[in-house]
């Protein structure tokens, strides 16, 4: 199944993007006070941004290359 997703660069594209904005939501919701600033959670928006530009790139990467 893991394979599949991945074999669709459009899906790890989509997957980038929807981790990119969670990692700047997370952060934009601690700032305005919604949401309590804690270690974990720094750590956690950061490797969600990180995550999503890794399969962001990676899609872009495999979308090229199977054209």
């Amino acid at each position: 199944m893991i394979s599949k997703f991945f074999s669709k660069p459009r899906r790890m594209i989509l997957l980038g993007f929807i981790l990119m904005l969670l990692g700047v939501i997370f952060p934009f919701l601690m700032v305005i006070h919604i949401l309590k600033s804690t270690f974990f959670l720094n750590f956690f928006s950061y490797t969600l941004s990180l995550l999503g530009m890794i399969f962001g790139i990676m899609g872009i990467a495999f979308d090229f290359k199977g054209k």
